[in-house]
């Protein structure tokens, strides 16, 4: 049973599904991103939730009592300090980095959304944390990196075995070319 003030009240049902629902997307989740709202409208808080939806993070705006008691059951104690004023939770289902990206690029033009901080394996990050990950270059861009530079050792040793092959063929031509003129 859960249980939601000290004075040991049973909670309403719809306070127990809520947790329940949240503490079973944030099972699934492999980062968290916890944001402030304040003063977006509207209209940029649906323009926030359109980015993030093609990003493949869920976004959810929760009390924050609600919210505390979900990550307490999942042993995330670390958020609890950010968990003040409204509140909106951004998790990633794919790509842990996804929010970070998203939200940071989205707060340079809406000074407004503050980004208070997150959680990612276990371990609280920062703001700061968070916009050093927004900057980060994408997995697919690291792995071709990464392939470039493996392909590029064994470009220079097909070169080096190519190279007498090809010396071989520019001398033989010199060769012919040199008995067609003298012919």
């Amino acid at each position: 049973m859960i249980f939601l003030a000290d004075n040991k009240r049973e909670p309403k049902q719809e306070k127990v599904e809520a947790v329940s629902a949240f503490y079973d997307r944030l099972q699934q989740a492999k980062s968290a991103v916890v944001t402030g709202y304040t003063g977006l409208t509207v209209e940029e808080v649906t323009q926030l939730r359109a980015q993030l939806f093609h990003a493949k993070v869920e976004y959810h705006v929760v009390k924050n009592n609600l919210a505390r008691i979900a990550f307490n059951k999942h042993n995330i104690t670390v958020l609890d300090d950010l968990l003040t004023g409204p509140t909106a939770i951004a998790l990633a289902m794919e790509d842990a980095v996804a929010p970070a990206r998203v939200l940071s690029k989205f707060a340079k033009d809406h000074d407004k959304l503050s980004i208070k901080g997150g959680w990612l394996d276990g371990q609280l990050i920062t703001d700061k944390d968070i916009k050093a990950l927004a900057n980060l270059p994408s997995k697919e861009v690291l792995l071709a990196k990464m392939l470039g530079s493996m392909k590029s050792p064994i470009s220079g040793i097909v070169q080096v075995l190519a190279g007498p092959a090809r010396k071989l063929v520019y001398a033989l031509d010199a060769v012919a070319k040199a008995k067609a003129q003298a012919a």
